[in-house]
């Protein structure tokens, strides 16, 4: 689970903090540049990537507390020496927090352009998502008509929308769009509204062949322009896996929405509604 503004201030009111920053990256790594995480002398809270590198950051971080020592850095191969077969190499910076503000800062900015994810309809595919997604570095915001039927899920946003078409409107540029209510009617109209941007990194529909079906002779009858359901993902998860539980449609649909983003982020020209028509 992405670390929490508020995970971040219980941690730093409770203990001094090394602060462990991945700063350059050549070849392979288990984190990119700017992963980080706080160590103190009982605890952790972030991560590196795991595995020998950030154990022995940890024990680094650890003696400079000790020691009464500031800063540091090492450069790390990722090779035998360190009983790790990653191959790369990496610098890593250790800072002692002396102030929290600026730590405070750099994870509200991380937080801030982390990408929303609306997903329409509180029902058991709908919570299942938003669990799924809450482990993720996106925001997921669960969106019902029915407001009793809202749950309240740790890093999962609520909204009680009497109209959800408008939250479509108001959406980010960026943000993925998973239609999943208890009315293919009100399917049908969200789908309409987010197929009508053309800035939305994924739009997808809960249903089968034969719903993306009618939902396309509804779009043309009902939209008074012509919107195209090209980029529109139904039925969503891919058809490799047929298992219809919750918890693994959710799994499915979460990482077809990362890859969503990460396409739209890194420019890929590939068309999702082509590749799973």
């Amino acid at each position: 689970m992405p670390v929490s503004l508020d995970q971040l201030e219980k941690f730093l009111s409770k203990e001094r903090a090394i602060e462990v920053r991945i700063v350059t990256v050549q070849g392979s790594s288990p984190r990119d540049v700017g992963a980080w995480m706080l160590v103190s002398e009982n605890a952790m809270l972030g991560t590196i990537g795991g595995g020998q590198l950030e154990y022995l950051m940890i024990d680094e971080a650890r003696r400079m507390l000790r020691n009464g020592v500031d800063q540091l850095e090492h450069d790390v191969p990722l090779g035998p020496e360190i009983g790790q077969c990653c191959g790369g190499h990496v610098k890593i910076k250790l800072n002692a927090i002396r102030k929290t503000e600026p730590i405070f800062h750099r994870l509200q900015n991380e937080l801030a352009v982390q990408p929303d994810v609306l997903i329409f309809g509180a029902g058991h595919v709908g919570k299942a998502l938003a669990n799924a997604l809450s482990l993720l570095p996106v925001d997921p915001i669960l969106i019902d008509q029915r407001a009793n039927e809202l749950p309240h899920l740790e890093g999962v946003h609520t909204r009680h929308s009497i109209l959800p078409e408008r939250d479509v409107r108001t959406a980010k540029p960026g943000s993925a769009v998973v239609i999943l209510t208890h009315d293919h009617a009100l399917d049908f109209l969200i789908a309409g509204e987010a197929l009508q941007r053309n800035d939305l990194a994924y739009v997808g529909m809960i249903g089968s062949k034969t719903k993306r079906a009618v939902f396309k002779n509804w779009l043309r009858e009902n939209e008074p322009v012509e919107t195209s359901i090209d980029n529109l993902i139904c039925p969503i998860g891919g058809a490799q896996v047929k298992d219809k539980r919750p918890e693994v449609i959710a799994a499915l649909v979460a990482a077809e929405i990362i890859w969503a983003l990460d396409a739209r982020q890194n420019d890929k020209k590939e068309v999702w509604g082509e590749a799973h028509a």
